[in-house]
């Protein structure tokens, strides 16, 4: 039999009676993509998201964090732009470890049905 084990993994940030996604593989893609292009609009466009779902997330995950994952700077003689912080650096690099690590878990259980 052909099988495989599939499953996604998620951070959430907890209240007293609820709980809201703060990091998940789509917002991991979007930082990614900010942290590439230095624009929301391009990282969308990148996703094929329209720019006000990107903006929600951004703000969504800036709102949950103790500190802004990403930072827009308006006008100026380049135009502005937007940037993960050191903080959505962070968030980026475990996140991604995080993703590394269950998809190992994932392969590790199969290979246990073999």
């Amino acid at each position: 039999m052909n099988l495989r084990i599939n499953g996604r993994i998620w951070l959430e940030t907890l209240s007293d009676d609820s709980s809201e996604r703060f990091m998940g593989i789509g917002r991991l893609e979007l930082l990614g993509h900010i942290q590439r292009t230095g624009s929301i609009n391009q990282a969308a466009k990148a996703m094929n998201m329209s720019y006000k779902r990107a903006w929600e997330m951004v703000h969504s995950m800036n709102t949950q964090a103790d500190s802004p994952l990403v930072i827009t700077q308006t006008g100026g003689e380049k135009g502005g732009g937007t940037i993960v912080t050191k903080e959505g650096e962070k968030y980026l690099a475990y996140y991604q470890g995080l993703q590394e690590r269950f998809q190992k878990f994932l392969s590790d259980e199969l290979a246990k049905l073999s």
